[in-house]
């Protein structure tokens, strides 16, 4: 290659590669992906819930099968790489405390943190190297985290992943905005937060339907340090969900995708599958739940497990599974590998900035 791309410096922690693999749970992005993004240079991201699904431990003591879920992923994560491994962690989720609190003493890299507004992380982390990174969705978003977390903490975030309306999963906006797509787009929320950030040294991570290098080279020209891609990274052969997990995202088409209604009480985006067919005609899915794994879920309102539905994604078990995904699945037409992914990442990149004329700001070097 003719150069590289400038590195993600977060604080002192420096990613080679500018790209972060977003965090997906239930078991979709664990330790053998996250590992084989670390070693390309990214920084791999293991996502915390629902490690601990489906283990005869999860129904008598689901705090510690999750504790130890997470514990396991890291350590074999760590073992794998040399590279920055983090772990994405819901603020939805009713033992947030105890996973945040596990992945700084397991000396996770970073803590990416959304589904709600991450308040009171730095008292988690607190006395460890990790670093923590709030996943918002608006300006307004990241000047109530800076400001609050410097308030009670004295510090800011070691960076800011900004996740626009095209993302895959749970949603920072209004269900009706993201079906008549009128929600505010990355391009116009990516330059607000930047402004949020002028002279504070937080480097600004792009996320939500960043597709390919032409999408990377956009976000970088306009001041994001990096960019955050989740959803592209579920075909490759290093991530560990089932074949037919895989197969329903290659055969995905536009009309496939709808967004959803989630007991964790944000929209989600997904790929129609026989159960979200039935919930969108009203019917409910009758379960038992001990232990509550969403502090906003009703287990006897809630028309459906969500766990349950992830976890049965990740196995393959498609006709009773919720199925997360990005707005451009449908363009993902091929299995691959994660190297040859970062490879036509950062090649698409560096090809879209030297057409460019390799602008000033621009994320080059030599």
């Amino acid at each position: 290659m003719a150069g590289k791309l400038q590195p993600l410096n977060i604080g002192d922690l420096r990613v080679e590669v500018p790209i972060i693999q977003g965090g997906m749970a239930v078991k979709v992005s664990t330790s053998s992906l996250a590992a084989a993004v670390a070693e390309c240079g990214g920084a791999g991201t293991i996502a915390s819930a629902g490690l601990g699904f489906g283990t005869a431990e999860n129904e008598t003591d689901f705090v510690k099968a999750s504790r130890e879920g997470l514990q396991r992923e890291i350590r074999n994560a760590k073992a794998a790489t040399r590279g920055v491994v983090g772990v994405n962690i819901l603020v939805a989720l009713s033992n947030y405390e105890d996973l945040a609190r596990t992945a700084a003493k397991e000396g996770a890299h970073f803590i990416a943190s959304g589904a709600g507004l991450p308040l009171k992380l730095p008292e988690y982390v607190e006395g460890s190297d990790t670093r923590i990174l709030p996943i918002i969705s608006s300006a307004r978003a990241a000047a109530l985290m800076t400001s609050t977390w410097k308030k009670r903490y004295d510090r800011l975030p070691d960076g800011i992943i900004v996740e626009g309306p095209l993302a895959g999963g749970h949603l920072g906006f209004k269900a009706d905005e993201l079906r008549a797509r009128t929600s505010q787009p990355l391009e116009a929320i990516v330059p607000e937060v930047l402004g949020i950030t002028r002279g504070l040294n937080i480097p600004v991570i792009a996320a939500g339907g960043i597709f390919d290098g032409k999408d990377i080279a956009k976000f970088l020209k306009l001041g994001a340090a990096g960019v955050q891609i989740a959803s592209r990274f579920v075909v490759t052969a290093e991530c560990s969900v089932s074949q037919k997990f895989k197969d329903l995202f290659l055969a995905a088409q536009d009309k496939d995708v709808m967004i959803i209604d989630s007991p964790v009480g944000m929209p989600g985006r997904a790929i129609k599958t026989p159960l979200i067919e039935r919930l969108a005609r009203g019917e409910r899915v009758r379960f038992k739940c001990g232990y509550r794994c969403l502090r906003s879920c009703n287990p006897a309102a809630s028309p459906y497990c969500i766990a349950k539905a992830l976890d049965n994604a990740s196995r393959g078990l498609l006709e009773e599974a919720v199925v997360f995904c990005g707005h451009n699945v449908s363009r993902i037409d091929k299995m691959t590998t994660v190297r040859e992914l970062f490879d036509e990442l950062v090649s698409g990149a560096l090809a879209e900035m030297a057409l460019a004329g390799r602008p000033g700001a621009g994320p080059l070097r030599s």
